[in-house]
């Protein structure tokens, strides 16, 4: 699976999920510090990647657009690279592969994770 970290987020991450069997590059790497939401989407569904990130305005493009791609998941938690983050992140992405896979909105919090399937229809 590739992931797209999005700029609110340590490029630090990158390394742990690469060593973790993932695809993972920072938008650093890609895109300019001030590119839109809507330009970050874009690249991400175009290249085949879900977006992590901190901000919930994803996943309210997701929603007005009824998109069904890219997958993207929120982050509700301060401490990113603490151990029990990291574990935690890396099995709510092995244990959801599959919707990610196919369009997905998740929301990571310290006590629980909740999926949307893509498209978020209201």
């Amino acid at each position: 699976m590739k992931i797209l970290i999005d700029m609110n987020i340590s490029p630090d991450l990158v390394k742990v999920l690469n060593n973790s069997g993932f695809e993972a590059i920072h938008w650093s790497e890609v895109g300019a510090a001030n590119a839109s939401d809507r330009e970050i989407t874009a690249w991400a569904k175009n290249n085949s990647y879900a977006i992590l990130t901190h901000d919930l305005d994803f996943g309210a493009i997701l929603a007005v657009y009824q998109a069904s791609a890219p997958s993207v998941i929120q982050i509700r938690t301060q401490n990113l690279l603490s151990s029990n983050f990291k574990t935690l992140l890396i099995n709510v992405l092995r244990q959801f592969t599959n919707e990610l896979e196919n369009g997905a909105l998740i929301t990571v919090e310290p006590n629980r994770t909740k999926v949307k399937i893509l498209p978020i229809i209201r």
